[in-house]
């Protein structure tokens, strides 16, 4: 079962441009990774939405990249990330994307969030952005599977215009700017999704080199 194209399980542009770009970085150039055909689920559409019905980040990675590559009969590497909050008891957690109650609603689920915490000080407003990544062969089976994590605190506002979801809000301490204002370059270096996608690239391009 060759491994020569894969397909990001998601249709969020903005996410599956950055998926792409981490899979085979510029500062980590891999002959076999960037020969790799990549496609999302934008190409597909009439891919089944998955329900995101797990208690962890990890169980619903698997579980979108498996019952989407049964669906679609191809590799797909899918992630589930969010936005865990010490203060919040982890929360919004699984729910991150959908913490307002409307899938994808960056602007009212940063404002929950902000809403949440106000009264909290602000040495205790700390926070991690989690993401676990799972890619799944076309039959299902999940082959390859990682875990990343970037710590940081929650800004009182909005801060840049770059990135998506809580960017604007997660503040790196080391460099005073939040994710939103962060260079993309820079992102890449420090993010939890960056730090998810170099433990599983070794694992692809082990896939890939037997293929």
């Amino acid at each position: 079962m060759s491994l020569h194209r894969i397909v990001i399980g998601t249709r969020n542009r903005k996410k599956g441009v950055e998926m792409a770009e981490l899979l085979s970085p510029p500062w980590d150039s891999n002959p076999r990774l960037a020969g790799l055909i990549v496609a999302t689920l934008a190409d597909y559409p009439d891919a089944p939405e998955v329900d995101e019905d797990a208690a962890t980040f990890a169980a619903n990675a698997r579980k979108k990249a498996s019952e989407t590559a049964c669906a679609i009969g191809e590799w797909v590497l899918a992630d589930d990330s969010g936005l865990a909050v010490d203060a919040l008891g982890g929360d919004p957690g699984v729910f991150s994307a959908r913490y307002a109650g409307k899938h994808g609603d960056d602007s009212a689920n940063n404002a929950k969030l902000l809403a949440e915490l106000e009264k909290i000080e602000d040495d205790k407003r700390t926070a991690a952005f989690v993401c676990s990544l799972a890619l799944a062969d076309p039959r299902g089976n999940v082959r390859a599977e990682a875990r990343g994590e970037c710590r940081g605190v929650i800004a009182r506002a909005p801060r840049g215009e770059n990135g998506f979801g809580y960017d604007p809000l997660f503040l790196i301490p080391e460099y005073h700017r939040t994710f939103g204002e962060l260079s993309v370059i820079v992102k890449h270096m420090l993010s939890h999704r960056a730090r998810a996608f170099s433990t599983i690239r070794p694992q692809i391009e082990r896939l890939v080199a037997r293929a």
